[in-house]
């Protein structure tokens, strides 16, 4: 029985893995910038195409549906390329692995930071999330899964009670659940149940950890704790050295050029600009 559970778990669980055809992401993540501002113990959050992806940013009403944590390189992990390993993350089909950035340039993404967290408690959290990379994906809990299969309105208030997947077992996790443990091992917050606490002499607010099995990829974009991260930015960026395709180019061809009074025009208006639409 045990047997025919998992092997009927599995094959829901690739199914809801599956690509949605015709998926094209309203931006894609600038490669280079990416790397380039991504540090350890950032979450990278992910808009997937598969078929979980649509039911989890329809019960999160949000854009994200997965979510990875950014440890940096890992000794003995790479591709066949030899792209280093720096993601840990839950694959439905799979468990926690480990996998590369390029996974992700081709999908919109957002980096999320812990602000204020120390260097310490920094290796804290990517050393418990590496630690479990092996560990398996709860798939002996059938109705959790299958639920996914029918998009059947849900109302409000039970949107986040349907996102705890699995039955409890400590080895199997999902990708928000993952992450949110190893910011519980160094007690930071997320989104914290908030309990005011009244006296005559003084008013206070005690936080909760809320269970980590409640929590989601979007979560992590609406704490308070943690700052949005735009790479485009933080690599640096200045509007004017952008080229519009609608204007001709001043660097090429001196017979594409326009006359001299619209280029000296153009310089004085600052629309000297460069994206391509």
């Amino acid at each position: 029985m045990g047997f025919m559970t998992y092997k009927i778990g599995d094959a829901i669980a690739r199914y809801l893995q599956k690509p949605i055809s015709g998926y094209e992401p309203f931006t894609r993540s600038d490669p280079d910038a990416l790397r380039a501002s991504l540090r350890s113990g950032d979450v990278l959050l992910v808009e997937g195409n598969n078929r979980i992806s649509g039911v989890i940013k329809y019960l999160t009403q949000s854009t994200w549906s997965h979510a990875a944590l950014y440890v940096g390189s890992m000794a003995g992990r790479a591709d066949e390329d030899g792209e280093p390993h720096v993601l840990v993350e839950v694959d439905m089909s799979v468990g926690v692995v480990s996998a590369p950035l390029s996974k992700y340039l081709d999908f919109h993404t957002r980096v999320c930071r812990p602000v204020g967290l120390s260097d310490e408690d920094c290796a804290r959290v990517c050393a418990y999330a590496v630690e479990r990379i092996g560990c398996g994906y709860d798939l002996k809990n059938i109705i959790d899964l299958a639920r996914y299969l029918v998009p059947l309105p849900v109302p409000q208030r039970w949107r986040r009670r349907m996102i705890a997947l699995g039955s409890g077992d400590p080895t199997r996790l999902v990708c928000s659940t993952l992450i949110a443990q190893a910011f519980e091992t160094v007690r930071y917050p997320i989104l914290p149940r908030v309990t005011l606490m009244e006296s005559p002499a003084a008013r206070r607010e005690i936080l909760h950890i809320r269970h980590s099995s409640l929590y989601a990829p979007r979560d992590f974009d609406i704490s308070p704790f943690f700052q949005v991260v735009k790479p485009t930015i933080e690599t640096g960026f200045n509007y004017k050295q952008l080229h519009w395709s609608d204007l001709p180019s001043l660097d090429g061809d001196p017979r594409e050029r326009p006359p001299r009074r619209i280029r000296r025009e153009r310089r004085r208006a600052g629309s000297l600009l460069s994206i391509e639409e």
